[in-house]
């Protein structure tokens, strides 16, 4: 930790002197919206990348620790549908003057909460549909349309956003998933993040292996 200052998830610009990239967490004022420590986005102002999250609905946007996200990422909540089963689409509840009720919950295509894991990287003009689930680890592709669930440490790219590959073998990433190093305390990920960087793969499954053997 340079300087000998501490990491604090509470900062709202983690790099002094520039306004473009935030912590998340300390920014958010929707309810709906939560957001793990140290979490970070390319932008000063998240919220106006969730759209269509309202009040009624009941959804919430649920994202883990230590995500990155870029610029014009975009999270679709499920106030964006519209009723299918029926001859029209049009929401002429929506609109003034229209002799309409607003449709049952049942009948609008509800998906859920919007879940996306810890240390996951969304790559620039991503967009997230309503009610996916995104696993720990995922890398999303710049400009990739995510309309369904992502299994952890796999990368995703295009429209609809489709697996290229698992970051790594089963074994690591079952370790991986076991070891939950976001979920540890400041001072014990700044001594692992010479493993959490290492690109010597099979020494890190080796050492990870070594410290969950230790902690049983």
């Amino acid at each position: 930790m340079s300087e000998k200052k501490i990491p604090d998830p509470n900062t709202v610009f983690p790099i002094p002197g520039y306004k473009q990239e935030v912590y998340v967490k300390p920014t958010i004022n929707n309810p709906n919206i939560i957001v793990g420590d140290f979490t970070y986005i390319a932008d000063n102002d998240f919220e106006k990348h969730v759209s269509h999250l309202y009040d009624w609905n009941g959804d919430k946007l649920v994202i883990g620790k230590f995500c990155q996200i870029a610029a014009g990422v975009e999270f679709i909540m499920n106030g964006a549908n519209h009723q299918m089963n029926a001859i029209t689409t049009f929401p002429f509840y929506t609109l003034e003057g229209w002799d309409m009720k607003p449709p049952a919950k049942a009948d609008l295509p509800f998906k859920g909460n919007t879940i996306i894991g810890n240390d996951v990287w969304i790559g620039q003009n991503a967009v997230i549909l309503p009610g996916v689930h995104v696993g720990d680890g995922v890398i999303i592709g710049a400009n990739s349309i995510v309309g369904s669930d992502i299994d952890p440490y796999t990368i995703v790219v295009g429209n609809p956003a489709r697996p290229l590959r698992k970051r790594f073998d089963d074994e690591l990433i079952d370790l991986l998933l076991k070891f939950k190093w976001w979920d540890k305390g400041i001072c014990e990920i700044n001594d692992l993040i010479p493993l959490l960087t290492c690109s010597d793969i099979e020494k890190v499954k080796s050492e990870i292996q070594a410290i969950i053997n230790t902690k049983r």
